[in-house]
């Protein structure tokens, strides 16, 4: 038989047993351990419920010994020789391992960044205002993404903006710190900080009006006016 010939019967092989175990597991290969009367092997190696170990016993005696204790025969390790299997309430398991994951995912935090433009020239005043809300995107916790866009000469001058940046830096550093040092990107310089997580509260200031409702962007409006 040819290499091409037996690749082919290996495949159709596989194809059969992976579509046996389908129909036997009602449509769809189940991720769900076999419990009790759903395991189907002469004898197991059984663990008891505090982590003792029974030994290998024959399964007739481990459902025998799951039903006199009022606990679950679970398949805990199916490919072990015999498999290995454990005594215990199934249902508490599911529902506290739900729990710990309910709990695992509340914990996650979402990292947020934040852009803020500014312009190399930009004006006292209108720094001082991106500058606030710098210090209130920190506050909440996120990062801030900080451009510097030059426009025709400027491009030529782009020590303006590493100056601009290394003072925004220094003035909100009891907030934040640069996590990204400053690098041209084009006819941009971008800078990120990242919040000090002692000072970093989440949610604080979310009410306010900062950003641009459609993404999040304050740009230098007066700037490019």
């Amino acid at each position: 038989m040819s290499l091409r010939g037996l690749r082919r019967v290996r495949d159709d092989g596989a194809a059969a047993r992976v579509h046996a175990l389908t129909h036997l597991r009602g449509g769809h290969i189940s991720t769900e351990p076999r419990i009790n009367d759903r395991i189907r092997v002469s004898e197991v190696r059984l663990v008891g419920p505090e982590g003792e170990q029974v030994g290998i016993v024959r399964i007739e005696d481990a459902l025998r010994l799951a039903a006199e204790a009022d606990l679950d025969l679970v398949e805990v390790a199916p490919m072990a020789r015999p498999p290995v299997c454990k005594l215990m309430d199934y249902g508490k398991f599911k529902y506290e391992a739900a729990q710990k994951a309910r709990e695992a995912r509340r914990n996650q935090t979402l990292t947020v960044i934040k852009e803020m433009k500014l312009r190399p020239k930009i004006d006292p005043h209108d720094y001082d205002t991106k500058k606030g809300h710098v210090e209130r995107f920190l506050r909440a916790g996120d990062k801030v993404k900080v451009t510097i866009m030059f426009r025709g000469r400027e491009q030529s001058r782009p020590e303006l903006g590493f100056r601009l940046l290394q003072r925004l830096a220094e003035d909100v550093q009891e907030l934040g710190f640069v996590e990204s040092s400053p690098k041209q990107d084009g006819r941009n310089m971008i800078m990120v900080m990242a919040p000090h997580k002692k000072k970093a509260a989440r949610g604080a200031g979310r009410d306010e009006p900062l950003a641009d409702a459609a993404d999040g962007v304050i740009e230098d409006r007066a700037a490019q006016a």
